[in-house]
């Protein structure tokens, strides 16, 4: 063997021996919307987080590490592919799907024979999205519809670590569990003791809370004896501006109080220490890699930070970042960025620069008196690097997730906003944030119950900027909470009108008219939906339902059948479809399909517990087949559940007429009727004063 093949062996076996024989184990823990100023081991004057604190005292805290997206999907795609948006597309939270040709973390650790698990708590993370490839768990289970006030379906911390200590019970090999929390997201809401104690400052309520958990967390795995083979990664996906920069929650701008994270690595062997080298999301994946002695898949876009661990160092790399949301949902103007030690340059129509040694809360713009050209040309080198995957793909018809990647950069359309060719200063973030202040300014209204005033504030907006998708989606809703669904439709209406290749807008339009009654001219403009971007389940299930009521079956489940496969544990998609089954079985008289109907009403209820319609027609499915008894069990469930359905309160009333228990039977009549109030129509009221005759006769 000649000596350099000799050499070159040996290089390599080193490399692959790293931390391999004391890392067994990898817990990734990933804190939403988590400033580090708020961990008393960042130095917070605000909040005692004693658990965090000791998991950095035995490990790594990089104190300038840095998200790339202000957003929570696109940073845990980048964290888990170890890839920047510029090759993933992924840059918001809604319409953005991860391409499965990306090889993520957990799959590369189930090549290697870990048992993968993830437990998310909210649905930006939904396994719909695609960061569920590799995990033999996708632990997605929270409600099915977002609590009053709350953008997203979400579940407390407390929910999901039990969840996760569940799997981890069971555990006998070693294993990758990826533990999402939540909780510091707006709208902030601790539990007690910590709302009491934090009544001042919720934010820091919820933070102080969710370190209680991370501590039981921790506590298990030590308590298990995984400690001293278990490497330990806590990060947040981005921060909270809390009215830093006018800003109050994030997404819009690229500011460091939303750009700025904590990240805290501890494992076997690891020197406790602190480091102010900028690191980044990206360099978490080659790291885990590195540290459990596994090669990482080729062209990650970060470097591993194991040096740290073993108390050395290495350079820091030019850091990409960028806000698109406003740009991809409204059309307004791109914005990007790069952090090259203590510059940090902000690409827009009106650009930035500031000192982070000097001025990190970021103050300052030094644009007029510091040459950018060598930043800006960084910028554009980093961004065609890191893209260079885009210009490998063969010629020929481009497939949806290649379009998707193009959009991320601003080459063509996105999906949900039509882009300009070029930007000037009033379509720079800046220059529209007072329309943004405005829009949030209505939004307290609203929690407030100054509704008019709410909607005054939307038209003022829509007035001064109609391409602002998100006031006329928010202007229809409060039209529809104040009993004024035509006028909400109108709304949308005008929306569409005026921006009518939005995608956004023409779904928004379709969806809405269908749950108006109006089908015909839903399924118009749904289609149109389908054409612009066709990975949408509300579109597809909104689509189903037009069909279903417009008599045509097939087509119904067509669509029922595709919402389902796009995102097939989703509990209301289940419950339409079984609800589908139960109705065609009623209308063709032939119960052939009431089986399949259980299995989706099963599955619903299985991914939410909570959703009243689905025991409700679970309880139809099982009449049918002659199951009163049990019929009547998830009728009375479902009426617990939501006191104002009328749907099972009428159910219980016939069942219980047939079984011959007429005083019961006449309750739920009288119930029906408190329910139903003046909405009941002609037709309903003299079916149910019907039954309350029989039941006196």
């Amino acid at each position: 063997m000649k000596p350099g093949r000799l050499l070159f062996l040996a290089a390599l076996a080193g490399l692959l021996s790293t931390g391999a024989a004391a890392s067994t184990n990898v817990l990734l823990i990933t804190i939403d919307t988590l400033r580090p100023d708020r961990l008393s081991c960042y130095g917070s004057k605000h909040v005692q987080t004693p658990h965090i604190d000791k998991l950095a005292a035995r490990g790594v805290l990089f104190e300038r590490a840095f998200a790339h997206d202000p957003m929570t999907l696109p940073s845990h795609t980048n964290i888990l592919l170890g890839k920047t948006s510029l090759a993933h597309g992924v840059c918001e939270n809604s319409k953005s799907i991860v391409p499965e040709r990306f090889e993520t973390l957990a799959e590369v650790l189930k090549k290697d024979n870990f048992a993968t698990a993830a437990f998310v708590g909210a649905f930006p993370l939904d396994s719909r999205f695609g960061l569920d490839q590799g995990f033999d768990v996708y632990d997605d289970f929270y409600p099915a519809k977002a609590s009053p006030g709350e953008a997203y379906s979400e579940r407390k911390a407390e929910k999901v670590v039990t969840a996760a200590l569940g799997w981890l019970s069971e555990q006998k090999g070693k294993w990758f569990c990826w533990v999402h929390i939540w909780d510091p997201h707006a709208p902030y809401s601790p539990p007690e003791p910590y709302a009491g104690r934090y009544r001042q400052d919720p934010y820091s309520g919820e933070v102080a809370y969710v370190d209680r958990e991370i501590g039981r967390l921790l506590g298990e795995i030590e308590n298990n004896g995984w400690l001293n083979e278990t490497l330990v990664v806590l990060t947040g996906d981005h921060g909270e501006s809390l009215g830093e920069h006018g800003e109050m929650t994030h997404s819009y701008f690229a500011y460091n109080s939303t750009i700025w994270i904590p990240l805290v690595i501890a494992g076997p062997g690891t020197k406790s220490r602190r480091t102010k080298v900028n690191v980044s999301h990206v360099d978490i994946f080659p790291t885990i890699c590195e540290a459990i002695g596994i090669r990482p898949p080729r062209l990650l876009h970060g470097d591993s930070l194991l040096p740290f661990l073993k108390g050395k160092t290495r350079k820091a790399n030019p850091i990409y970042f960028e806000a698109l949301e406003a740009h991809l949902n409204r059309g307004w103007a791109p914005l990007r960025g790069i952090i090259d030690g203590a510059k940090k340059y902000i690409d827009s129509p009106i650009p930035e620069l500031y000192d982070l040694e000097k001025d990190f809360g970021e103050q300052k713009n030094l644009v007029s008196e510091t040459e950018t050209a060598p930043l800006k040309k960084m910028l554009e080198e980093k961004m065609k690097f890191d893209s260079s995957e885009l210009e490998s793909e063969p010629a020929g018809t481009v497939d949806r997730e290649t379009r998707e990647r193009l959009r991320s950069l601003g080459y063509i359309a996105s999906p949900v906003s039509q882009a300009k060719k070029t930007y000037g200063q009033a379509d720079d973030l800046k220059s529209l944030f007072p329309l943004e202040a405005k829009l949030q300014s209505a939004l307290d209204n609203e929690k407030k119950g100054a509704i008019e005033k709410s909607i005054r504030l939307l038209e003022e907006i829509i007035r001064a900027r109609s391409d602002f998708v998100t006031a006329f989606d928010q202007l229809s809703r409060l039209h529809n909470i104040q009993g004024r669904p035509e006028e909400g439709l109108q709304v949308l209406k005008k929306g569409y009108q005026e921006n009518p290749d939005n995608y956004v807008m023409v779904s928004l339009y379709g969806i809405s008219l269908v749950e108006n009654g109006r089908m015909d001219e839903g399924l118009e403009f749904l289609r149109k939906a389908l054409s612009l971007f066709d990975q949408d389940c509300e579109v597809w299930n909104s689509l189903g339902v037009a069909y279903w009521h417009l008599g045509q079956p097939d087509q119904a489940r067509v669509h029922f059948e595709q919402a389902l496969a796009i995102d097939p544990n989703d509990a209301i998609y289940n419950d339409n479809m079984g609800s589908f089954f139960v109705a065609t079985a009623l209308k063709t008289r032939n119960p052939k399909g009431i089986e399949s109907a259980l299995g989706y009403f099963e599955k619903a209820i299985a991914a939410d517990p909570g959703l009243a319609s689905a025991y409700n027609g679970y309880g139809g499915a099982l009449k049918i087949l002659g199951r009163t008894d049990e019929a009547i069990a998830n009728w009375e469930k479902a009426s617990e559940l939501d006191p104002g359905l009328d749907y099972p309160v009428y159910n219980l009333a016939l069942a219980y007429l047939d079984k011959g228990d007429k005083s019961l039977a006449l309750k739920f009549c009288e119930r029906y009727l408190e329910i139903k109030g003046t909405q009941i129509t002609p037709e309903e009221k003299n079916e149910i004063l019907s039954i309350i005759d029989k039941c006196k006769k």
